[in-house]
């Protein structure tokens, strides 16, 4: 999913919220968790065949696109906020909830007890304001304190010890011994490699 597609999405929930009113709560349901796109795609199905059209209104399936880097090379890939949970805004009734949770993949609503508790509008703002943060996000498998070498550049072949790890700009700040006294050198996570 892009950008884009993520911009459209967060549009058309802003319209139907506001068509809506207050009658709509937005719910969390649990799904299986590697199944969140199969589990929505069979619920609008279901939606539709079934007319709940004026009960279910959004389902959203949190995703944000990062950067990983694999073998050496950045490529993008999209992510799943909350893995195994579908955001779900609906009128709670007895109809509604039925054919929610009797959708294949679907094991149940987040809340206290047997209750769906709804979550508040601040909180769905919150989810699709990071899903919808411009810079992609680098994913790496880097840990401060692990050895590491350099790969490239000026410091080629040197071993040393990542400091910190700034994800944001994909670069990490590795200690290197040089004359017998520990450097810090900004790299990009290109530049080392796991010992």
């Amino acid at each position: 999913m892009t950008n884009q597609n993520l911009s459209e999405e967060k549009k058309e929930v802003v319209k139907t919220t506001q068509m809506v009113g207050d009658q709509a709560k937005w719910y969390v349901i649990h799904v299986q968790t590697g199944y969140e796109a199969r589990v929505k795609h069979a619920l609008e199905q279901r939606i539709k065949s079934l007319g709940m059209e004026k009960n279910i209104f959004d389902i959203v399936v949190p995703i944000r696109e990062i950067v990983v880097v694999k073998k050496g090379k950045k490529t993008k890939q999209n992510e799943k906020v909350f893995p195994g949970y579908i955001l779900v805004r609906m009128i709670l009734n007895d109809d509604s909830w039925l054919v929610v949770r009797t959708t294949e993949g679907v094991t149940g609503f987040v809340g206290a007890g047997l209750k769906p508790t709804p979550i508040s509008e601040k909180e769905v703002d919150a989810i699709m304001k990071f899903v919808q943060q411009e810079q992609p996000k680098f994913r790496t498998k880097f840990s401060v304190g692990e050895a590491v070498k350099i790969t490239e550049g000026p410091f080629s072949d040197f071993l040393g010890t990542i400091e910190a790890i700034d994800e944001e700009k994909g670069k990490v700040r590795v200690l290197v011994s040089i004359f017998d006294r520990e450097t810090p050198v900004e790299l990009d996570f290109l530049q080392v490699a796991k010992l």
